[in-house]
C-alpha cells in the first residue's frame, strides 16, 4: 500500500490537507431522526469536523502515508521545512472545531475539551466571582501541546 512513502514537500502536504477538507465537508454524516407527532423517519445531514486523526486516516486509506507524527513533531529536525505548514494545518483544524462548536454545528463541550478551552471562575476575592480568560495566542504549537497533555493528566488525576 506504499504507506512508508515520504510526502515530498510542504506544498504537497497542504494539497493533501485541502483534499481531506474537501472530502470531509462534501460527505456529511447522515443521521436518522424522527420528527412530528407521528414520528416520521427523516435523514439529516450533519457536517463532519476536521480532526488530525481524520486527516491521518484519510491519508492511510488513500495509501499515501500511515503516520504524520514525524512531520508534526519535526523528528530530529529532519522535517523543518514542514514546520510552518504543519502549524497551519493544526490551526485550520482548530479553527474548524472551535467555530463549529461556537455555531452549534459540533458539540460545544467536546470542542472545548479537544481544544483545551476552559472557563475558570476565581472565587478568592471576598466571595466575588471573576471569570478569568487566559490568552494562549502567544504560545508555540509545542507549548500548546504540552498544556493539552498536562490538562489531560490533571483530568485523569496523574499530575
Amino acid at each position: 500500500m506504499g504507506l512508508h512513502k515520504a510526502i515530498e514537500s510542504p506544498e504537497r502536504l497542504w494539497e493533501l490537507f485541502v483534499e481531506y477538507t474537501t472530502h470531509e465537508k462534501s460527505n456529511p454524516f447522515i443521521v436518522k431522526d424522527w420528527v412530528g407527532k407521528d414520528a416520521n423517519e427523516v435523514h439529516r445531514e450533519k457536517e463532519k469536523p476536521l480532526t488530525m486523526e481524520g486527516f491521518e486516516c484519510y491519508l492511510f486509506e488513500k495509501g499515501i502515508i500511515g503516520d504524520l507524527s514525524h512531520y508534526f513533531c519535526n523528528l530530529d529536525g529532519r522535517y523543518s521545512d514542514f514546520v510552518a505548514i504543519c502549524s497551519r494545518i493544526r490551526k485550520a483544524i482548530r479553527k474548524d472545531q472551535i467555530g463549529g462548536g461556537m455555531a452549534g454545528i459540533y458539540n460545544p463541550s467536546i470542542t472545548q475539551r479537544l481544544n483545551a478551552l476552559v472557563e475558570r471562575t476565581d472565587t478568592t476575592t471576598n466571595g466575588e466571582s471573576l471569570n478569568k480568560e487566559i490568552d494562549l495566542s502567544g504560545l508555540t504549537d509545542e507549548e500548546l501541546e504540552i498544556l493539552i497533555e498536562l490538562q489531560s493528566k490533571i483530568g485523569k488525576g496523574k499530575a
